[in-house]
């Protein structure tokens, strides 16, 4: 069976019109709302008690409460060509897991350990499971899905060496995926446009529709033939090429054209008091390390890593 580009038919959770989800803290308190689209309180967030306030005014919680995240490794063309020299990675999709404590809210900090050299940024779309999902088809998995999120996956990938079956310290540290600022539905995430800017600069860029590799429909059908999703789930649907290392100081963000724009600021801090005493495999700097971290610049396109250059001119 394939599962191709176009859609025959549009599934609801991408109809129209427009509906976004925000949790935020007011007061000290977190509060629900629904973001205003149109009319005079266009970009004004609606609480669910009726208030109506200036969502960029207040902290952004993440909009997801998960059992569990699960990310695919790679499923953008691009970044095939780039890391495996071919379009596409592999037969079947292949994954891995974030624990839940990994989540980080819009203008959140990112959070790099001062024995870790390379924290690469990837600007992925985040789904969201709506209700109990077990043993469903491609056709069925859109209706378990409660929406769509932008969000940085984001890697130390400096514990590649020693955790790159599970990728656990890789992409689990805490703070590590920024997600939101909302939940999006109504919207054809298959005609939007993914980008990640650094300090304004975009490195990445990618037409969601052109370049996916495997729908959220097949991916969802393929994890609960095995693995029951449950509401607030989050899957993690992989990154387009030019994943490269950034810096404290420097303001990362994923922006999905109709969907919204997610970003954080990498922030020093302290290595981990444990690992002074020498627990644990330590951060290396090795070929398979910088192999990732650095990518592969023959084969992505110029402009990518022209605005990466501007991006750490401008930060130094």
């Amino acid at each position: 069976m394939k599962f191709d580009f176009p859609l025959k038919e549009l599934p609801a959770v991408m109809r129209g019109p427009r509906m976004e989800r925000r949790r935020v803290l007011v007061g000290g308190s977190a509060f629900w709302g629904t973001m205003i689209d149109e009319g005079a309180e266009a970009g004004c967030l609606r609480l669910d008690d009726g208030r109506r306030v200036d969502p960029d005014t207040l902290p952004h919680l993440p909009p997801v409460s998960p059992s569990k995240i699960i990310a695919v490794h790679i499923s953008y063309s691009s970044r095939s060509l780039e890391t495996r020299n071919k379009p596409r990675p592999t037969e079947t999709p292949t994954y891995f897991t974030k624990p839940p404590t990994s989540l980080n809210g819009h203008r959140g900090q990112i959070l790099k350990p001062a024995d870790c050299k390379y924290l690469n940024y990837e600007g992925e779309y985040a789904v969201v499971i709506s209700r109990t999902c077990r043993n469903v088809t491609p056709d069925e998995a859109w209706d378990f899905i409660e929406g769509f999120c932008p969000a940085l996956d984001m890697g130390l990938q400096d514990f590649r060496d020693t955790d790159q079956g599970s990728m656990l310290r890789v992409k689990g540290a805490d703070t590590l995926l920024p997600i939101g600022p909302g939940i999006v539905r109504g919207v054809n995430l298959f005609e939007q446009t993914l980008r990640t800017f650094v300090n304004g600069h975009i490195v990445q860029e990618a037409h969601i529709g052109e370049e996916t590799v495997w729908g959220p429909h097949y991916v969802i059908a393929d994890i609960a033939r095995h693995i029951t999703l449950e509401a607030g789930d989050v899957i993690l649907m992989g990154t387009p090429c030019h994943s490269r290392s950034v810096d404290p100081g420097q303001l990362v963000e994923c922006e999905i054209t109709g969907i919204g724009r997610i970003g954080g600021t990498v922030t020093a801090i302290p290595a981990p008091r444990a690992s002074a005493l020498g627990v644990g495999h330590q951060p290396t700097d090795s070929p398979e390390v910088r192999r990732v971290a650095l990518g592969f610049d023959e084969r992505v396109p110029e402009h990518f890593k022209e605005a990466l250059r501007l991006a750490k001119e401008a930060h130094q």
